[in-house]
């Protein structure tokens, strides 16, 4: 709030005055990308051919992000190329894209947006199957240590998935599934009760994974403690960023994350079921893990040489099993364009900071009491959701 109020006083503009969101779209260094993006209008959205034409408040970025023109185009343009060379296009395209390498500007595009190594990211699937193919390789119950830690109110698809990991190895998840709660009477987690369950159990925990943002209450996490706290009890800890990835900063490598998995159309606007990114740090490279492998995987250079003696692709892209859907990669690689274009995610922080602090103000100062923000309202804790 402290910054909308210094951008009042700049402006000399009330905060509670449509004067003042005017004087903030002015100003707004990004607003000329509001035109990259389709807008529903209020006729459309209810199905109503005598509502209104005007474009209607989107707050729904969190499930299914609005659609990039870029992402039309890209999509079209491969429908175009595979209409004019057909198999050819693999190899030779008009826009310089080839599909064989097609996951290589994806992942170019992508990696920085979450702090890691091009090598460090790959793009496959759909993010549960990816969550399962990331503890097929990570999961290894040996002696005490057996259990994954998550949250209780996880997202379903992530309890469902380690459930039936633990049961894949012979093991009871009543017993294995270590579960984090908030405290009675509490919507959030608190960072300092995960930790101590880790300090407590953490030679008994093979993985942890926990929400980047928890999908219900919108909290961010504390990621980098978290992350230190359990490898330093020798836990493997990976990340669902299913709603954190290009919604707030991230720095994987640096904050020493084993593996991430996340999808790409929520605030990434790969178009609903849009194809999944993943991350798998630079530490495991020439691990021995026991990963489930595809032809995809394979070194490029000797790829197509079909020797059935299995030669690993560097990184990530080892973990990568089939070839690289490129309908629905293009429209995820044509709103990455658009994540370059403003920047990178520092500015889309600063701007998202701005407008859920104002979304809250005004639903404080004019809703007030009917209804309750169970979001952090420390900024460091939340990304762009206010639920």
């Amino acid at each position: 709030m402290d910054t909308l109020l210094d951008v009042a006083r700049e402006t000399g503009v009330s905060v509670d005055s449509a004067e003042f969101a005017q004087a903030m779209d002015a100003r707004d260094p990004l607003q000329t990308l509001r035109s990259e993006f389709a807008m529903p209008t209020v006729a459309q959205v209810t199905d109503n051919i005598e509502g209104s034409s005007e474009a209607c408040t989107y707050l729904c970025g969190n499930s299914l992000g609005l659609m990039p023109y870029a992402a039309r185009r890209a999509v079209i343009e491969e429908m175009d190329e595979w209409a004019h060379r057909g198999v050819v296009g693999h190899h030779r395209h008009t826009h310089g894209r080839p599909w064989i390498g097609y996951r290589d500007r994806v992942v170019e595009l992508m990696a920085p947006l979450v702090g890691a190594s091009i090598d460090e990211v790959g793009v496959m699937n759909a993010l549960t199957v990816n969550v399962h193919l990331m503890m097929a390789a990570f999961y290894r119950p040996t002696g005490r240590r057996t259990r994954v830690l998550l949250e209780a109110h996880a997202f379903p698809s992530d309890h469902y998935a380690v459930e039936s990991q633990v049961r894949w190895h012979g093991l009871d998840p009543a017993q294995e599934m270590l579960l984090a709660t908030p405290r009675d009477g509490e919507d959030l987690l608190h960072t300092e009760d995960l930790l101590q369950m880790i300090e407590q159990h953490g030679q008994e925990i093979a993985v942890v994974l926990l929400p980047g943002v928890q999908y219900y209450t919108g909290q961010l996490l504390d990621i980098a403690r978290i992350t230190k706290a359990a490898r330093a009890q020798g836990c493997v800890v990976g990340w669902d960023l299913a709603h954190a990835a290009g919604n707030v900063p991230l720095q994987l490598h640096d904050w020493g994350v084993d593996f991430a998995c996340w999808c790409t159309y929520k605030y990434m606007n790969s178009g609903p079921g849009g194809i999944a990114g993943f991350f798998v740090h630079s530490r495991h490279d020439n691990a021995d893990l026991p990963r489930l492998t595809g032809w995809w995987g394979h070194h490029k250079n000797t790829r197509f040489e079909m020797t059935n003696r299995w030669e690993p692709s560097a990184g990530a892209a080892a973990f990568e099993i089939s070839n690289t859907p490129v309908l629905v990669s293009a429209a995820l690689l044509g709103s990455l364009e658009v994540f370059e274009r403003a920047g990178g995610m520092q500015p889309l922080r600063a701007k998202s900071e701005l407008l859920t602090a104002y979304l809250e103000h005004l639903l404080v100062t004019r809703v007030g009491k009917r209804v309750r923000i169970v979001t952090p309202v420390d900024k460091e804790q939340r990304g762009a959701q206010l639920s």
